[in-house]
C-alpha cells in the first residue's frame, strides 16, 4: 500500500513524513541547500494494524509538477499537506485536481505548523479545507491538525492513516501482470543498476527474467528489496527496489516501465474518455499537450471521436503519443499544457491499442460501451467493436484491464471464437459467414459455366485476413452451405448448367472444331467468331471430356485426340527415336500442328523426348487420351 503527499511548497511536507518516520526524504544536497524538495522521496511508515506502508513525498513547487505526477501515480492514500499558516494555495488546488483525475478517492488532510497559529484560526483554516475538499473525491477526508516541530497531533494523524488504510481491500497480485512503472534509476557498487518504482499490478521474484519498455530490452532480477530489507518477490502495492542484470542505467530511466509478461507493447495510439477540468482550455487536434501515465510523460495530439473537442467536458477521444508507453485498459493519466504550464483535465485509457475509427461530427453523445469504463472493459465489448481484427488472445488482460483469471471467466459467458492466437466476436463470425455464402452464391452466378469460384477470388473479395475467411468458410462447409473441391468452391449442391443459347454455342464450336479435326481453330479464332462465351464454354466442355486442351491456345475433340495417339502406337515402334520429320508423316499436319501436339503426348506419357527426337514410351499411361 502506498501513501502519497501532495500540497503548496514549503508547507512541511518533508518535516511531516519525517516526523512519521524518523526519515529525511530529501537526499539530494541541493534540496538539503535550497530547503525545498526537488525529486521524489521515500520512506516506509509503519501504522498499527495494516503494518508498514510506503511513503512518496513529492516537491509542491509548481516548476516540479511534473515530478510530482510521477510520485502521485500509483497511490493508494493521499496525504494532502496545508500550512495553518497560510491555508490553501495554488499548488494545494493543482495538486487536488490531479490526485482528482488520477482517481485518488481516499485520503487524510494534515494542518501542518499549527503550532503558529491560535484556535480561532486554525477553526477558519479547518472550513476553508472543508469547503475546498467538499466537491472532490477526498470530501470525506479526515482533517488533522498537526505540528512536525512539537509532535502534536502526529499520534492522531497515524491514527487516522491507520484506519483508512485498514479500509482498503488488499490487491490480489497473485492472478496478474506484472507491471512497475519506473521512478527512479541509480547504481551502487557491486549491485549494479537498481531501479525503484511502484508494483502496480502482479508479483516479481527474484532472478525472474522482465522486459524493460519501451526499447524492449530484457533484463534479470538479481535482487529485490522492500523498505531496505532484501526479500524474494514483490507484489501489487510494495514500494519496491529491483537490482537488475543485462542493462545500463542509460536503458532504466524514469518512465520506462519493467514488465514480465511479453504480451506488453508499447502504444502510441490509445482510445480513452478525456474530462477537461474547465479552465477554458480549447483543445483542439492541433493542440500539444504533455500526457502523463505513471511515471511517463509524452507530448500527444487529442482527437476525438464522437464530435467537436470544445462541446462537452466529457469526451471520448483518440490520442495519438509522440512517443509509445506501456499502458493498460484503466489506467488513468493526465493531460496539462505546456505553456503557459497548467492542468487541463486528464481521464481514463479505455483501449491501449486502439482500433481504427472514422471521425464523425455527429453531436449526439457517443454510446454507452465508448463512456462507461465498466461496460466497455468487457471482453465482450472489446471483441464486438475488433470486428474483422480479432483481438489477441494473450493481450485481453492489457485490452480490458482485467486479471488473467476474470479474462477467462467473462471467456467463459461469451460467444467468443478462437482462431490461432486470436479472438473474435461470435456475431462477426456470423455476419463474415452470412457475407462469404452470399459471395459465393453470387459469383456462381455471375459466372454460370464455370465448376465453381477459386478460393483465392472469394479471400479477396472478402476483403479480409485469410485465416478468419478460412475459418468462417470451413463453418460454412460443416453446415453444409457450400462445397469445397480442391480450391473451388461452390453453393451446396450447385452445377453449372447450359441455358439454350449456350447449349446452341457449344454444338456450333464443337462442330468448328470437328471440322478440321487434326488442325483446329485457335481459342481466339473462336472467341471471335463464337463471342466471349467461348473461353468458359469451351473450359465447360473440357470438364465434361468433349474436348482435350492440348495447348494454351487449341482444344481438340477427344475422340480425334483417341485417334491420334491410337495411330501413332500403331504405326511407331516402342523405343525408336523418331524425327520431327518423320513424325509428320506419320501424323499428317504440318510442324505448326505438330510440335504442340508432340509436347501434349509428352505431359501424357505418351512419348519421351530424346535428343534428336520422340520415342513412344513402353507401357504408356495416357490418362484420357
Amino acid at each position: 500500500m502506498i501513501l502519497g503527499t501532495a500540497g503548496h511548497i514549503d508547507h512541511g511536507k518533508t518535516a511531516l513524513v519525517r516526523a512519521l518516520t524518523g526519515v529525511d526524504t530529501d537526499r539530494l544536497p541541493e534540496e538539503k541547500r535550497r530547503g525545498i524538495t526537488i525529486d521524489l522521496g521515500f520512506a516506509p511508515l509503519h501504522l498499527e494494524g495494516p503494518g508498514t506502508i510506503g511513503i512518496v513525498d513529492v516537491p509542491g513547487h509548481e516548476a516540479f509538477i511534473r515530478t510530482m505526477l510521477a510520485g502521485a501515480s500509483g497511490i493508494d492514500i493521499a496525504l494532502v499537506v496545508i500550512a495553518a499558516d497560510e491555508g490553501v494555495m495554488p499548488q494545494t488546488v493543482e495538486h487536488l485536481e490531479i490526485l482528482s483525475l488520477l482517481g485518488v478517492g481516499r485520503g487524510v488532510v494534515a494542518l501542518t505548523k499549527s503550532d503558529l497559529v491560535d484556535v480561532d484560526w486554525l477553526g477558519l483554516q479547518m472550513d476553508e479545507v472543508k469547503a475546498l475538499i467538499a466537491t472532490t473525491p477526498l470530501a470525506s477526508a479526515a482533517i488533522v491538525p498537526v505540528s512536525a516541530k512539537t509532535g502534536s497531533g502526529i499520534s492522531e494523524l497515524k491514527t487516522a492513516l491507520a484506519d483508512l488504510a485498514a479500509s482498503i481491500p488488499a490487491r490480489n497480485a497473485d492472478d496478474d501482470l506484472f507491471r512497475l512503472p519506473v521512478d527512479r534509476a541509480f547504481t551502487i557498487k557491486g549491485t549494479g543498476t537498481v531501479v525503484t518504482g511502484t508494483v502496480w499490478s502482479g508479483s516479481v521474484q527474484r532472478d525472474a527474467t522482465l522486459i524493460v519498455h519501451p526499447s524492449g530490452k530484457t533484463a534479470r532480477v538479481r535482487g529485490i528489496e522492500l523498505h531496505g530489507k532484501a526479500a524474494t518477490h514483490a507484489s501489487a502495492g510494495h514500494r519496491t527496489a529491483i537490482a537488475l542484470a543485462g542493462v545500463d542505467l542509460a536503458e532504466v530511466g524514469r518512465g520506462t516501465a519493467l514488465v514480465a509478461d511479453p504480451a506488453w507493447t508499447p502504444t502510441s495510439d490509445l482510445e480513452a474518455l478525456i474530462e477537461l477540468n474547465g479552465h477554458d482550455a480549447r483543445l483542439t487536434p492541433r493542440t500539444r499537450v504533455l500526457f502523463h501515465l505513471g511515471t511517463a510523460e509524452t507530448e500527444a495530439k487529442v482527437v476525438s471521436i464522437d464530435a467537436d473537442l470544445r462541446n462537452e467536458n466529457k469526451r471520448h477521444v483518440r490520442i495519438r503519443l509522440a512517443n509509445p508507453i506501456i499502458a493498460r485498459a484503466g489506467d488513468r493519466f493526465v493531460l496539462r499544457l505546456p505553456s503557459p504550464a497548467r492542468t487541463i483535465g486528464g481521464g481514463t485509457v479505455i483501449d491501449p491499442y486502439a482500433f481504427a475509427h472514422k471521425r464523425t461530427r455527429s453531436k449526439t453523445r457517443p454510446n454507452k460501451v465508448a463512456l462507461d469504463q465498466d461496460a466497455s472493459a468487457t471482453v465482450e465489448g472489446l471483441l464486438e467493436k475488433a470486428g474483422s481484427q480479432g483481438v489477441e488472445s494473450a493481450t485481453l488482460p492489457i485490452r480490458t484491464g482485467l486479471s488473467p483469471r476474470e479474462v477467462k471467466t467473462r471467456l467463459d459467458n461469451v460467444s467468443a471464437v478462437p482462431i490461432g492466437t486470436r479472438r473474435y466476436g461470435q456475431r462477426y463470425v456470423d455476419q463474415l459467414m452470412t457475407q462469404l455464402e452470399a459471395l459465393v452464391r453470387e459469383s456462381v452466378a455471375n459466372h454460370p459455366l464455370e465448376p465453381g469460384v477459386s478460393l483465392q477470388a472469394i479471400r479477396l473479395a472478402a476483403g479480409k485476413n485469410s485465416e478468419i475467411v478460412g475459418f468462417a468458410l470451413n463453418r460454412l462447409v460443416e453446415s453444409g452451405k457450400i462445397e469445397l473441391a480442391g480450391s473451388l468452391v461452390c453453393p451446396a449442391g450447385w452445377k453449372s448448367k447450359l441455358g439454350d443459347v449456350e447449349q446452341g454455342l457449344s454444338v456450333a464450336i464443337m462442330i468448328e472444331i470437328c471440322e478440321r479435326p487434326s488442325e483446329p481453330p485457335t481459342v481466339a479464332e473462336l472467341e471471335v467468331k463464337f463471342g466471349s462465351k467461348t473461353v468458359a464454354l469451351l473450359r465447360k466442355m473440357e470438364r465434361d471430356r468433349q474436348l482435350e486442351r492440348v495447348s494454351d491456345d487449341r482444344y481438340y475433340s477427344t475422340e480425334e485426340v483417341a485417334r491420334i495417339v491410337s495411330g501413332m502406337r500403331s504405326k511407331l515402334e516402342v523405343g525408336r527415336v523418331y524425327t520431327p520429320a518423320e513424325l509428320r508423316e506419320v501424323l499428317g499436319v504440318s510442324r505448326k500442328y505438330l510440335i504442340p501436339f508432340l509436347e501434349f503426348c509428352d505431359r501424357k506419357g505418351v512419348t519421351e523426348r530424346r535428343q534428336d527426337g520422340r520415342a513412344v514410351r513402353p507401357m504408356a499411361v495416357p490418362g484420357r487420351v
